[in-house]
């Protein structure tokens, strides 16, 4: 597959531990049995990029189901991702990732994956119909805990890719700054913090 570079990367024994707990290591197991470990991205691989993007979360205290969503939020190539290098898994295979994730964090998964970021993004502050599918074009209200949520999330996976990537910074650091500050009630304080520290 074009853009693919047999990487080196060799999880530790006590992976399980590191990562929080089993869970998160069937995860790193089924994220590397569907080539995450291959992929090239800035600051190394795909799976070295998740492992950062699940440390940061779990730095900042979130949740588990939030941790395992940062940790796999790539399996279904969210909006803007370069397909079809980063198209792991096919959308039938939900209720496969919901088995080793929990369906919670799977759902977190799903709405970060299909989100329509040109629509949700400007609209993500409205009362009503700001979250787009962007494979159905379902609007949905989401809840106050969904939105946080895939904030933590976002903020946790921008900040990684634009602190090893000055051209990804340059060009989208501001529009994302924007973003994160406008949806600062939003933010726990140290996704804030990253914020402040990497793009502001």
């Amino acid at each position: 597959m074009p853009g693919r570079q047999k990487h080196p990367y060799q999880a530790p024994a006590n992976w399980g531990i590191l990562l929080g707990g089993e869970m998160s290591k069937a995860s790193v197991e089924l994220l590397e049995s569907v080539g995450a470990g291959d992929i090239k991205h800035p600051g190394g691989t795909l799976l070295s990029h998740l492992l950062r993007v699940e440390g940061k979360l779990t730095e900042w205290g979130a949740r588990e189901d939030v941790r395992e969503a940062g940790l796999t939020h790539a399996l279904f190539a969210p909006d803007g991702s370069p397909d079809p290098m980063y198209s792991m898994l096919d959308l039938s295979e939900r209720p496969r990732v919901a088995k080793v994730i929990g369906e919670a964090a799977e759902g977190l998964v799903y709405l970060y994956g299909a989100m329509d970021r040109k629509y949700t993004y400007p609209h993500l502050a409205d009362e009503k119909d700001h979250w787009r599918d962007r494979f159905t074009g379902e609007l949905r209200t989401l809840t106050e805990q969904e939105i946080r949520d895939l904030m933590e999330i976002s903020v946790a996976n921008e900040c990684d890719i634009a602190s090893h990537n000055p051209e990804f910074h340059a060009k989208y650091g501001p529009e994302f700054l924007e973003l994160f500050t406008r949806m600062r009630a939003t933010l726990s304080e140290d996704a804030w913090g990253e914020v402040q520290h990497v793009l502001g």
